[in-house]
């Protein structure tokens, strides 16, 4: 005679087959998940007020859940929960509510209406007021053109002495003169092109000299520098100015020695998140560029919750902004209306004129032609009854800026040719179409893919693409959360602000020249075992510049070098990004292994459950960066992400706090070896950086994850709101394509230019 069940034992048995008789048709893992998880996941894994508020979502693979779940669930009691059984339930919820798939069925993504955000209002007001000027080609010709003069009168050609380009304007004449032609005593000099600014932002420009000099940037009449008449014995003389990224500005120099004992002259800058240095002859070009109109009313940052910039929400804020900007533009129209509307002395009929003007303004700010209604809405009605035509053209321009066709993009669900063209200009240039595109439009010509490639191939290389891929490869680094770099003094003396300026430079150097010299091949940004160094960096990294690069008492220029060619890998081991991802004194396993699994891998991370300082150096004097590391994230709650963050982070251990290369610690060999368990469940191991850097280059998921950042990046939209297999497609494009990130992004742009938003339901 068996014995009988337990009092506990039977109601659990009961309990089970009550639950499979209820639920026949329900998976193993179903049953699982509605009896041990739902409590505190919700039914549909959507979160409970009271225990897990995020929902469950992600991009682990079934095998990282199952692991997790038999390591750790049920909270307080993972015994509860076999090994079958947490293999089940993880296959469960990643095919029900956690893979992209299953998210992509719970909530559909769609096209959203969207403003424009402050870049695109940026660059769009810009264009729309260039696009009434002339233009100009950047070309390969750098510095600035000079002209010596043996008086004031630089403009008198009997007085002229010599004609030549400048890379620099960087001289010291002593008591002399620039020329044997002309008398020390007295003699004038002026220096006309333009400057390149690499990144929007605030930039101070510096003239330093012991004589009379005026300064003209971005405005041919007022100069920026005036110290023509002195006073005191300054020789430094500042100005401040905004300027948007990708873009070349007008400059002019108009140097005067004569009383003065001395003759010298020094041109310099500081752009944004750099320190005051000699303008360079690579941001300098002799052609001559029509000034740029940079609107100055400040925006609220746009919404970058999701990972990436969108206009998807309109704050009391941000419509102030786009109000005072639309009234500061309207002030610059007037201001500059005779150049604007090609108003000449002799012209008679001026108010058809500004009428004409005005129809302009408004079809190229709407992105298409205007209908007879909305022209006599925009334009007409503010000329009516003998009204004043600068108030109305003023009145026209203010109320086409405030209007949702100029704010919004895909404003209708239409898809003619003047959409596709904005669709287009918007992810390439962040702005609205050039007069050709608009043209290409009208006449139909934007019909099919082919029509659109061939544009968007002639697009990628205007200033404005370049500078929008530019500013996505700062974004996917995260240049901006590195703008305070700062190091221990008493270790690191040397690391100074300038050093910090001089790796901001090389590591954009080193963008540029694979993306816009090299075939724009993606694998070369992490394999890539050179570095672009000057003189400071050289010396401070123990690399020896070769002998043609030195010259007595000047800085060597940047020049491509290799720097422990063995041990670097591209991006992944550059000094300005190790130095960034560190502590002051310390490197920093868990900001690279976050770096390296966010934005390389495109792995989601959750915020840690709780704050924990790192442990202090001097606590564990006898311990590796590696070991202090293990030591603070053992705890279980930590090893959700740091058993992907920590690994990841120590195939860097070989670069210090500044990315110098070492071997040892406090003594110890350096321990860089690591591991990553992708996604499809297989653990790879890597035995430094130069093994990762390798994985990751033929990595589907480092492939995926950029085209995905990419995207998000240049269209402003989720990538499932255009498909689900979109992604995918793009990436077995971007790989045929040789990893060419040019080409991806002429791909990415067209799909955007085909696809319409969907009608709102």
């Amino acid at each position: 005679m068996s014995r009988p069940l337990p009092i506990i034992g039977c109601l659990t048995l009961l309990m089970l087959l009550a639950a499979g008789a209820a639920s026949a048709d329900e998976s193993r893992g179903a049953v699982v998940f509605r009896t041990h998880c739902a409590s505190c996941h919700g039914d549909r894994g959507e979160g409970t007020a009271t225990e897990y508020r995020q929902a469950l979502a992600g991009d682990k693979s079934v095998k990282e859940l199952s692991q997790y779940i038999d390591k750790s669930m049920p909270k307080g009691s993972p015994e509860d929960c076999s090994a079958p059984d947490a293999a089940a339930v993880a296959e469960y919820i990643y095919d029900a509510f956690y893979s992209t798939l299953a998210q992509a069925r719970i909530k559909p993504a769609r096209i959203e209406l969207s403003r424009l955000t402050v870049r695109q209002y940026q660059e769009s007001v810009a264009d729309l007021i260039g696009s009434f000027r002339w233009t100009s080609q950047w070309g390969d010709e750098r510095g600035l053109k000079c002209t010596y003069a043996k008086s004031r009168k630089v403009w008198d050609k009997k007085d002229r002495v010599l004609e030549r380009t400048d890379l620099v304007v960087q001289f010291d004449f002593g008591e002399g003169s620039p020329d044997p032609q002309i008398e020390p005593k007295e003699f004038g000099m002026r220096w006309e092109g333009s400057v390149f600014a690499p990144e929007t932002g605030e930039y101070e420009f510096l003239i330093r000299t012991d004589n009379a000099v005026k300064l003209w940037i971005n405005d041919t009449e007022t100069p920026l520098v005036d110290a023509w008449v002195r006073s005191g014995s300054d020789t430094d003389f500042r100005g401040r100015i905004k300027l948007l990224g990708g873009r070349a500005y007008p400059l002019r120099i108009e140097y005067l020695k004569s009383r003065e004992k001395r003759a010298n002259i020094a041109l310099m800058w500081q752009p944004p998140h750099q320190v005051l240095d000699i303008l360079p002859a690579r941001c300098l070009s002799t052609q001559s560029f029509p000034e740029t109109y940079v609107v100055a009313a400040p925006f609220p940052p746009d919404d970058r919750s999701v990972g990436y910039e969108r206009g998807t929400s309109v704050s009391k804020e941000w419509d102030e902004a786009a109000t005072s900007a639309a009234i500061e533009t309207a002030d610059y129209v007037l201001k500059n209306l005779r150049d604007l509307a090609g108003i000449k002395r002799e012209t008679t009929d001026r108010e058809a004129k500004y009428r004409e003007f005005c129809g302009t303004f408004a079809e190229r700010a709407f992105r298409r032609s205007l209908s007879d209604e909305q022209r006599a809405m925009y334009v007409d009605r503010h000329f009516a009854d003998g009204a004043d035509p600068l108030v109305a053209v003023k009145r026209s321009v203010l109320l086409t800026l405030m209007s949702p066709r100029f704010l919004y993009r895909d404003i209708t669900a239409s898809d003619d040719g003047y959409d596709r063209a904005a669709r287009l200009s918007f992810a390439l240039w962040d702005s609205i179409p050039d007069q050709s595109l608009l043209e290409a439009a009208a006449k139909n010509d934007l019909k099919s893919e082919g029509d659109l490639r061939w544009r968007a191939d002639q697009m990628l290389s205007d200033l404005r693409a370049q500078a929008k891929l530019r500013e996505f490869l700062r974004q996917w680094l995260k240049l901006d959360h590195l703008q305070d770099i700062a190091k221990d003094p008493s270790k690191y003396p040397e690391f100074d602000a300038a050093v910090v300026s001089d790796l901001r430079t090389s590591l954009e150097l080193f963008l540029d020249d694979v993306i816009w010299r090299e075939g724009g091949d993606f694998r070369k940004l992490l394999l890539d075992e050179s570095v672009y160094l000057n003189g400071r960096l050289a010396s401070f990294y123990g690399a020896d510049l070769p002998a043609d690069a030195l010259s007595p008492g000047v800085d060597p220029p940047f020049r491509k070098m290799a720097l422990n060619p063995e041990s670097r890998a591209g991006v992944l081991s550059h000094p300005y990004l190790l130095a960034g991802f560190a502590y002051t004194s310390t490197s920093s396993p868990i900001h690279r292994g976050v770096f390296l699994a966010r934005n390389v891998l495109g792995r989601s991370l959750r915020p840690p459950p709780v704050a924990v300082a790192p442990l202090a150096p001097e606590l564990h004097a006898d311990m590796t960066t590696r070991e202090r590391v293990l030591l603070q994230t053992e705890a279980e709650a930590c090893q959700t992400c740091h058993n992907m963050i920590n690994p990841l982070g120590f195939t860097l251990e070989h670069f210090d706090a500044v990315g110098r290369y070492r071997q040892e610690e406090h003594g110890k060999p350096i321990d860089a070896t690591g591991t990553y368990l992708t996604r499809t469940g297989a653990e790879v191991k890597f035995a430094g950086v130069r093994d990762l850097a390798t994985f990751l280059a033929a990595s589907d998921e480092t492939h995926l994850a950029f085209v995905e950042q990419l995207f998000h990046f240049t269209v402003k939209q989720p990538i499932r709101a255009y498909g689900p297999n979109v992604n995918a497609e793009l990436t077995r494009k971007f790989v045929e394509q040789n990893y060419d990130i040019r080409k991806l992004l002429v791909e990415i742009s067209l799909v955007a230019a085909l696809t319409p938003p969907q009608p709102t339901p």
